[in-house]
């Protein structure tokens, strides 16, 4: 099984030039807490509830001024569509990745890899379990 057989392909972006406000009435509105930032069609960065919380509220930034650029993590992992599955999802786990982000060769973002769709979209529950268990491992340090 490849990766684009189970991903998300539906994906909803944000612009590294909107404001964190905007992302987080976005993150809100969606009812998640990642949002891959895209610079047209190329995966710049994640920005999750976390980085707002942790790097922009914590700082005092102003939600409304402060651009997603400035708070968001640009070095994401990612996987190609045409991967593995078994691939993606042991990223996952070495990574504790609930979200992956899915690319083409091109390197435009072509869907989401989450932990749900391993769980709804496989058969593999003990595999399943593995993942999310690697996942939710406190990390060392």
């Amino acid at each position: 099984m490849k990766v684009n057989d189970i991903m998300t392909a539906d994906v909803e972006v944000i612009s590294p030039d909107s404001s964190i406000q905007d992302a987080a009435r976005k993150l809100r509105a969606l009812e998640v807490g990642s949002l891959p930032v895209c610079n047209g069609e190329r995966l710049v960065g994640m920005i999750t509830d976390r980085d707002i919380a942790i790097r922009a509220v914590a700082e005092g930034w102003d939600a409304a001024s402060t651009s997603v650029s400035k708070c968001m993590t640009p070095e994401v992992r990612c996987c190609y569509e045409d991967e593995p599955l078994e691939a993606a999802e042991r990223m996952m786990q070495e990574n504790q990745i609930r979200r992956l982000p899915v690319i083409s060769r091109e390197k435009r973002l072509v869907g989401i890899l989450s932990i749900g769709d391993l769980a709804i979209k496989t058969d593999e529950t003990r595999k399943v379990g593995e993942t999310i268990q690697a996942i939710s491992e406190i990390s060392p340090g």
